[in-house]
C-alpha cells in the first residue's frame, strides 16, 4: 500500500512478535517476516530530493545580523529539508542505521552473555558434537562461501570484485566461520530441552570454531592482502 512510516512497522512488529510468542512458534520468526515487508524504496528519489533542496536553499531567508537565533521562516525552511531527507532514505535503510548501535552494543552483548555459558566441569566438553560444530564452522563455511563464489563468477552470474582475487576470497571464506549468535541460537533450539551435555559440547564447538576461524582468516588475509605503504 506504499506505507513508509517507520512507526507503523515498529508497532505492527511488536503485535506480530507478541502473537507469535503466544502461539508457541518461536518469536524470532516474526522478525524475519517483518523484515520482508519493510519497504526498501524511498518515498522520494535522489533526483527530486536534490531539486527540492536547491529550491529550499534558493528561497532561504538570509539574515545579515549576528543574531544566532533563527526566525520562524528560517526554521520552517530547515524543517522542509529535514523532512525531505527522511523521505529520500528508505524505511529499511533508516531502521538499519537507527538500530545499528543498539544491536551492536546492547542486543548482541546481552545475547552473548545469556547464551554463551560453557560449563567446563561435570561433563566432557570435547565430544562428537563439539568436533562436528567446529569442523562445520571451519570447513563447511569455508567450502560453502568459496565454492558458491567460484560457481557464481565462473557461471557469469557475478564478476570478481575489483581488487579481489581467489586468495582474498579464501581469507574471507575463513572469516565466514566466525559463528556466534545464530550458531548458539540453533544449538539451544536443538539441545536445550533434553540434552544439556550435548548443548554444552555444541557451545564449546561454536566458541572453538569461531576463535580458530578468526585467527586463520586473519593470518591468511594478512599474508595475501597488499601492504599499505606508509
Amino acid at each position: 500500500r506504499g506505507m513508509t512510516q517507520k512507526i507503523f512497522y515498529l508497532l505492527g512488529g511488536l503485535v506480530i512478535w507478541y502473537l507469535f510468542l503466544q502461539s508457541g512458534i518461536h518469536s524470532t520468526i516474526s522478525g524475519v517476516i517483518l523484515a520482508f515487508v519493510i519497504p526498501a524504496y524511498p518515498r522520494l528519489d535522489a533526483g527530486r530530493y536534490i531539486e527540492h533542496i536547491r529550491s529550499v536553499i534558493n528561497s532561504f531567508p538570509v539574515s545579515h545580523s549576528d543574531n544566532i537565533v533563527l526566525n520562524n521562516e528560517q526554521i520552517a525552511k530547515l524543517k522542509q529539508v529535514e523532512r525531505a531527507s527522511d523521505f529520500v532514505i528508505s524505511p529499511l535503510q533508516s531502521l538499519e542505521d537507527n538500530l545499528h548501535g543498539v544491536v551492536n552494543f546492547l542486543i548482541l552483548p546481552l545475547f552473548a552473555f545469556a547464551n554463551a555459558g560453557v560449563v567446563l566441569g561435570g561433563s566432557d566438553v570435547v565430544g562428537n558434537v563439539s568436533i562436528a560444530v567446529t569442523v562445520g564452522l571451519l570447513l563447511g563455511k569455508f567450502a560453502g562461501i568459496y565454492l558458491f563464489t567460484w560457481l557464481a563468477i565462473n557461471g557469469k552470474v557475478a564478476s570478481m570484485p575489483s581488487g579481489m582475487n581467489w586468495k582474498n576470497i579464501a581469507g574471507v571464506s575463513l572469516l565466514g566461520g566466525i559463528g556466534f549468535t545464530v550458531s548458539l541460537f540453533i544449538a539451544n533450539l536443538s539441545f536445550a530441552s533434553n540434552y544439556p551435555d550435548l548443548l554444552n559440547q555444541a557451545k564449546f564447538g561454536v566458541l572453538l570454531g569461531t576463535v580458530v576461524a578468526g585467527v586463520l582468516g586473519y593470518v591468511v588475509l594478512n599474508a595475501v592482502l597488499p601492504k599499505i605503504k606508509k
